[in-house]
């Protein structure tokens, strides 16, 4: 159980909160590269941590994230002209660089000094990995950019999504660092992550479906390793990466490509959910990629234009009670990103975790509240930001079969390190 005060300083990230200025110290996932093309393509809408904001790629490449109202008559730089290096607002003309400088004002006289004078607010970007990453933060504390492994393989080893999801940020990461639920909610659809037939995982996750969990912490988040019995001498261990402030790494399954995700706040209402899936020594296949297309893993199909899912809660997520039944879904409802959605959703957009009763198996969830709020209170008082570094990003998640009695985190050491090219073969 979480009090509602703390239940508010976990979920509440718009300007001026303290989780809001805290998360704004790490670099944020804010768009696909593909939504900005190339050079002065259209701008786009932009919602982060509560600020509305427009992104464009400017004549010469290089990106800029700005405030979405133009400071003069407060209109939408979103239906601006993206021309000639810089944003122009369609109603007087003013017209903004990526950094927010107003290089042109063409309703004031050519002699007037008025343009030196405005300036909007803007956050710089970098572009890694077929995401535009921005920093919301003091460019003074500025950190490096994370580089998890999704995002140093080819682009042909690499598939990304992000959906739109109804409810707070935490409550969809809560998911993603909940491994007792996969025995349950997503009984009978693990198989559309792709497991290889020769993969043990779908048996071991149905032969005990109450996990002992083992937190360890990291200085990038949490370790949490899921236990379950396999046989009289071994566990069968899944080992979930949680990364500050948002991020999930899933353990993986035998024979499919890896998964993780980023739950970043829309608003107090809503959150991105990010998704990728990537395999580290070869090219997805087409079969795999058109898979993620359709929805039938942790991706979502999406109702084109938008990122909104095609099942959502306005039509019940398309829940098919015969699918239900047969046992192909034991919620009746396609992919697991969406069978983890809807139920998520279903608590209400911000649940009252004061109300919960919680049990063994949210031994991490306890853990990753007080966590992130430790780390918050650290931040408040003037501590240090345990941001992400290029090092720390350096790890995976892991699905392994250890000794009774071993350490799951020595057990699993070179299985949660990128040093080691060959220890694909062991995922179980």
């Amino acid at each position: 159980m979480l009090s509602r005060e703390d239940n508010i300083r976990l979920t509440k990230t718009g300007p001026g909160t303290d989780m809001g200025q805290f998360m704004r110290k790490f670099w944020i996932p804010a768009l696909l590269s593909e939504e900005l093309p190339e050079p002065d393509c259209p701008p786009v809408k932009v919602k982060l941590l509560g600020e509305e904001l427009v992104a464009f790629r400017d004549t010469d490449g290089n990106i800029g994230l700005i405030d979405e109202f133009c400071p003069h008559r407060r209109v939408s730089l979103f239906f601006g002209r993206n021309e000639q290096c810089g944003l122009r607002c369609p109603y007087h003309g003013w017209k903004f660089d990526t950094e927010g400088n107003c290089v042109d004002m063409p309703s004031e006289p050519p002699e007037s000094e008025f343009k030196h004078k405005v300036k909007i607010k803007s956050y710089p970007c970098e572009e890694k990995g077929g995401v535009i990453w921005t920093y919301m933060g003091p460019e003074e504390e500025k950190p490096e950019l994370p580089l998890q492994e999704w995002m140093l393989v080819p682009d042909s080893h690499r598939f990304l999504s992000k959906k739109i999801q109804e409810c707070n940020y935490f409550q969809a990461l809560e998911g993603g660092i909940d491994s007792s639920h996969v025995s349950i909610l997503h009984s009978g659809s693990v198989g559309g992550l792709g497991v290889s037939k020769n993969s043990s995982s779908p048996e071991l996750l149905a032969k005990d479906t109450a996990p002992k969990f083992e937190v360890v912490d990291t200085e990038y988040g949490m370790l949490i390793g899921a236990r379950r019995n396999a046989d009289d001498k071994n566990y069968y261990w899944r080992i979930t990466q949680f990364l500050m402030p948002w991020y999930t790494m899933i353990p993986p399954f035998g024979g499919a490509p890896r998964g993780g995700h980023a739950w970043v706040p829309i608003d107090d209402e809503s959150c991105m959910v990010w998704s990728w899936s990537w395999t580290p020594t070869r090219p997805l296949t087409q079969e795999e990629i058109d898979q993620m297309a359709r929805g039938e893993g942790i991706h979502a199909e999406l109702i084109p234009g938008t990122f909104r899912p095609v099942a959502n809660k306005d039509n019940m997520y398309l829940i098919d009670r015969d699918m239900q039944k047969r046992g192909e879904s034991f919620v009746g409802i396609k992919g697991v990103g969406m069978e983890d959605q809807a139920v998520q959703e279903s608590a209400g957009v911000i649940t009252d975790r004061s109300l919960e009763r919680l049990g063994t198996s949210d031994t991490a969830i306890i853990k990753a509240r007080r966590r992130l709020l430790n780390a918050m209170k650290q931040f408040k008082e003037g501590g240090p930001i345990e941001a992400l570094s290029a090092e720390s990003s350096q790890i995976r998640a892991a699905s392994v079969l250890l000794e009774k009695g071993l350490p799951f985190q020595e057990g699993a050491k070179e299985q949660l390190s990128l040093k080691d090219e060959d220890i694909e073969a062991e995922v179980v």
